[in-house]
């Protein structure tokens, strides 16, 4: 039997600063801009603000109004990193097969280690004592035969629980939800439901699939049908075999902000040419994936003259990729790279007439994975700001 767990850290920006600043628990924290900041959105709230009213996404103006009394702060990116490499490498610890989706959630294929640590349940419940007693941060856990079902549970197991979904008990699961816990469904599709009257997942059951590809399109209206019943739904599913390596991103809002977008595509870029060394692994043919609201999928691909062979050369051609096929105008809900046509690093290739300074860039990429690899708690990375250097001779 296949069994997942889908991790999600609680709040995990307020709950690194209240880790940090002892002073700041059990106080609303909420992270993501200061009251005067124009344009600011609150990133995470901790759970002693959203007793207000305050939520991710929602405008710091607001959130001030509701919670005047609140820690705002702008937030520490490189330390929620560092925070989040000490959990990915917990998890890890539990099984090799760890598949980060964000900063703050991944999901563990746990199947085949009941011989190491028990049933998945026994597992699920050590794994959370781990990232407790290690890291100092609470997680809530998702534990099913399928990735899909397993991100709702753990939804539903907030804060600092754990939420089973036996074999076999998908659909009863998934039936007796409300719809706006059905995970892909965001603002606007959530009012298409209301509109039809649809309240719980099982209002969606009883419509047959011509019914829901009539009313919400094909590709939604086949997820939809999946998703009610519990089955492994295309969200979370690689579609491209054995031979490529992924790593995707999930919003919890409609993404518009070019810097957001274009950092969250670098540290992908980062998360895939770190493993393609690790595994001694070479490929030029790259491939992009972005998905909208109303779960509509853009995707290509591109096979270049010469396999990839830093972050900065990935990232820019897979940002050029993701401009071509973006569509205007829409928010992103989920970004998505990798690598396809993967060959060992042996082959015999033709070097380059002038030093481009790759070389040089992928032995410091080199480097910092051995120091990762020798020091998991050194959490080493490259800066963003890598992401605009200047096409400049190296004495300017």
């Amino acid at each position: 039997m296949t069994y997942f767990i889908h991790a999600d850290l609680d709040a995990f920006y307020a709950s690194v600063e209240q880790l940090d600043h002892p002073e700041y628990c059990g106080k609303p924290v909420i992270v993501g801009g200061l009251p005067g900041d124009r344009r600011s959105v609150v990133s995470t709230a901790s759970y002693e603000a959203r007793k207000f009213g305050v939520h991710s996404a929602m405008p710091v103006a607001q959130a001030y109004k509701l919670c005047p009394q609140g820690i705002y702060l702008r937030g520490n990116m490189k330390r929620y990193r560092e925070k989040s490499d000490e959990v990915m490498a917990v998890f890890s610890d539990f099984t090799p097969d760890v598949k980060q989706i964000s900063i703050d959630e991944a999901f563990l294929d746990i199947t085949g280690t009941e011989k190491l640590f028990g049933p998945p349940g026994l597992m699920a419940k050590k794994l959370k004592e781990a990232v407790r007693s290690r890291t100092g941060l609470t997680v809530s856990l998702g534990l099913a035969s399928n990735k899909y079902v397993a991100k709702i549970a753990s939804g539903l197991s907030k804060p600092d629980g754990v939420s089973i979904v036996a074999p076999g008990e998908e659909e009863r699961f998934m039936s007796a939800l409300p719809v706006s816990k059905i995970w892909g469904a965001g603002s606007k599709t959530q009012e298409q439901f209301k509109k039809r009257g649809l309240k719980t997942c099982d209002d969606i059951l009883r419509l047959s699939l011509d019914q829901l590809k009539s009313q919400f399109g094909a590709a939604f209206g086949l997820f939809l049908h999946r998703a009610v019943r519990g089955q492994a739904a295309a969200a979370f599913e690689d579609e491209r075999g054995t031979h490529s390596m992924s790593a995707e991103r999930t919003f919890p809002y409609d993404l518009y902000d070019e810097f957001t977008i274009e950092t969250t595509l670098f540290e992908i870029c980062e998360t895939l040419m770190f493993r393609l060394l690790d595994l001694n692994w070479q490929s030029r043919t790259i491939f992009i994936k972005i998905r909208y609201e109303d779960f509509s999928t853009e995707s290509a691909q591109e096979t270049l003259p010469r396999p990839v062979s830093t972050i900065n050369e990935l990232f820019d051609h897979l940002s050029a990729l993701f401009r071509r096929k973006r569509q205007d105008g829409r928010g992103v809900r989920l970004i998505g790279a990798g690598l396809s046509n993967l060959e060992t690093d042996h082959t015999p290739l033709q070097r380059e007439l002038f030093d481009t300074g790759n070389e040089k860039e992928q032995a410091l990429e080199k480097y910092i994975l051995e120091i990762n690899k020798k020091f998991p708690g050194a959490a080493l990375r490259k800066g963003r700001s890598l992401m605009e250097r200047a096409s400049k001779p190296a004495d300017e």
